[in-house]
């Protein structure tokens, strides 16, 4: 996992904010944190949990995966675009629980389905064949 980058984080958020034309105070109460709280977020004195920067970025109408790449959290996958995971958490008719249930047997299945590697490091295609 990558280590937290906060001083970026706070500034993506703040831009988000004003962007969404919310004071400080405003988008505090909408994401349930003490406006000292995200005050301290945004000027990057503190290192929010993966839980608050869902909440920030429900009131703020975002992919909390976007603040997780943003924060370090996830890394971003390169020709991937938003895809999957970010609909999963976007999604506001299913709670918490339900999102990081269905992103964990996603990742269960992508786990699956990657091609077993032979101790010599090369795969072997459907018919057991090593790949060139």
């Amino acid at each position: 996992m990558a280590s937290l980058n906060v001083g970026s984080l706070g500034e993506y958020i703040r831009e988000q904010r004003r962007s969404a034309q919310y004071s400080l105070r405003q988008l505090a109460d909408a994401a349930g944190v003490s406006n000292p709280y995200l005050s301290q977020i945004e000027r990057g004195l503190r290192k929010p949990s993966a839980e608050i920067l869902q909440q920030i970025a429900k009131a703020l109408r975002i992919s909390a995966e976007t603040l997780y790449v943003q924060a370090g959290i996830l890394e971003e996958r390169d020709g991937e675009g938003p895809g999957l995971r970010a609909a999963i958490l976007a999604d506001p008719l299913i709670n918490e629980r339900q999102k990081q249930a269905l992103l964990s047997v996603y990742e269960a299945f992508l786990k699956e389905n990657q091609p077993a590697r032979p101790a010599g490091g090369q795969a072997r295609n459907e018919q057991g064949e090593q790949d060139e």
